[in-house]
């Protein structure tokens, strides 16, 4: 059989692009990447090839030992891609019809159009399979360090003031809760990623008779009663990109909780508030001032989730204006999944390794928890106890904060006599609000900051981790 180059200009042209061109439109320099999703792809099709008799037994295997061989170069780093093939697709292709004549049959009843969409559609399964357990491996650090710190109490912050003390424990569960979320969309993510594209063609299938179950059954693309998933549209099969879009979403909403975390880190280690230290392996010095020490990995994690939500919008804003079906601007999707992918990845792996070296300062979050001020909500609470409405109790606390101000005393050192003067129903044992060594003891509802509910909610995180 003659070898047949597969360009992607094929006979409609009378010469090559222009030099510019080439550079222009080329997308292996990124979508190399796509590498083994492509020939997974191409191992499937093959082999629905052979079944519905377009390739000999004996050419499905030459077609597997040249894929395996290309598969071997590429993990060795060997392979040498090139830019006149525009792509990863013709880059293998090329290569491997090249090593085997039989491969000049691999794109029946394929289009690149709908060969892209599948490989993106398992890169990102694989990459949300590995992104899900560097969530789950962040959530374990938080809980080790939650159960470390779990009898330290801080001042809680609303407006970035002091409201209510509340403990290390509840404070950090609180992430835990957020990347729960973000672990169950990213797990429906990848139920909605993972469907079969493969028999659209370039927009409207194919008259072969293309078992597209048996191809999805092979790549795994089925539900879970082992169903084939296949798309019901071929037009929207080859164009759709939600399924990119909603793994870049979801990756930003996870960057925007990393930074929110990293935010409360860089203002804890702060001297102002001094109530954590960061591991030195995990924070850096000056150029010029020798006493720094500064947590540069939290604040790249802030400053990360600009890109991660950068990305977000560029697919957004390519989507848009687009007709049916596919068009070549499609191509400017994957470096921003690329890089979006791999910066929530590495920015979640850094913070779980990070929050292993992070100690809390035990005196000096008392000494701020402490704060008496931080009761005043308790005081209202007393009040209601005692039969006073809470709009009015509320309005009787701001009054005796007041007055401790123009005093120049804490709410603790005012007199009952004081608190009488302002709200009669206080009683002798209004003090005892600020003497109890637990202040969050009554804070057991569910959901609360009450020790006995902070060790449930400790329990049932480990319960579900594992």
């Amino acid at each position: 059989m003659k070898m047949i180059s597969p360009v992607s200009r094929s006979g409609r042209f009378s010469t090559g692009p222009a030099g510019d061109v080439a550079q222009f439109t080329e997308s292996v320099s990124f979508d190399w990447r796509l590498w083994r999703q492509d020939i997974l792809g191409s191992r499937a099709h093959a082999a629905m090839l052979r079944k519905i008799g377009v390739l000999t037994a004996a050419e499905l295997r030459e077609i597997n030992r040249g894929l395996d061989q290309i598969e071997r170069q590429i993990a060795a780093g060997k392979f040498r891609w090139r830019p006149e093939l525009e792509d990863v697709h013709m880059n293998i292709e090329a290569e491997l019809t090249k090593r085997v004549s039989a491969a000049a049959k691999l794109h029946t009843g394929r289009s690149r159009n709908d060969q892209v969409a599948l490989d993106m559609r398992l890169w990102v399964i694989e990459e949300t399979t590995a992104l899900l357990g560097e969530v789950r491996a962040l959530q374990h650090s938080l809980v080790r360090c939650a159960e470390k710190e779990q009898d330290v109490l801080i001042p809680g912050y609303t407006h970035l003031q002091r409201a209510q003390p509340v403990s290390v424990a509840h404070h950090l569960l609180a992430y835990v809760e957020m990347l729960a979320r973000d672990y169950e969309r990213f797990e429906q993510c990848k139920v909605r990623t993972t469907v079969c594209p493969l028999g659209s063609g370039a927009i409207a299938g194919s008259t072969l008779p293309l078992d597209r179950e048996f191809t999805a059954k092979i790549l795994g693309m089925v539900d879970a009663r082992g169903t084939p998933k296949l798309t019901q549209n071929s037009m929207d099969a080859v164009s759709d990109r939600d399924f990119l879009v909603e793994f870049c979403a979801h990756a930003a909403l996870l960057a925007v909780h990393l930074s929110r975390l990293a935010e409360d880190l860089v203002l804890w280690a702060t001297s102002e508030f001094n109530f954590i230290r960061i591991g030195d392996a995990y924070t850096t010095g000056s150029s010029l001032m020798p006493q720094k020490k500064n947590p540069d990995v939290a604040e790249l994690t802030r400053g990360k989730s600009g890109r991660v939500i950068g990305n977000l919008v560029a697919l957004l804003t390519l989507l848009k204006g687009l007709p049916m079906t596919y068009n070549r601007d499609l191509q400017e999707d994957k470096e921003r999944l690329f890089d979006t992918a791999d910066t929530v990845r590495a920015t979640t792996r850094i913070c779980a390794a990070m929050l292993q070296r992070v100690d809390f300062n035990r005196d000096v979050c008392s000494r701020a928890a402490g704060d008496p001020a931080l009761l005043a909500t308790d005081l209202a609470d007393y009040l209601v106890r005692k039969g006073v409405v809470f709009r009015k109790a509320h309005h009787a606390v701001g009054a005796l904060v007041a007055l401790a101000e123009n005093k120049g005393r804490a709410l603790d050192q005012l007199t009952v006599a004081e608190f009488q003067s302002v709200e009669p129903h206080f009683g002798k044992d209004v003090l005892k609000v600020f003497s109890s060594s637990q202040p969050l003891g009554q804070r057991n509802l569910l959901g609360g900051p009450g020790p006995a509910e902070v060790k449930k909610q400790l329990s049932r995180w480990r319960k579900l981790l594992g």
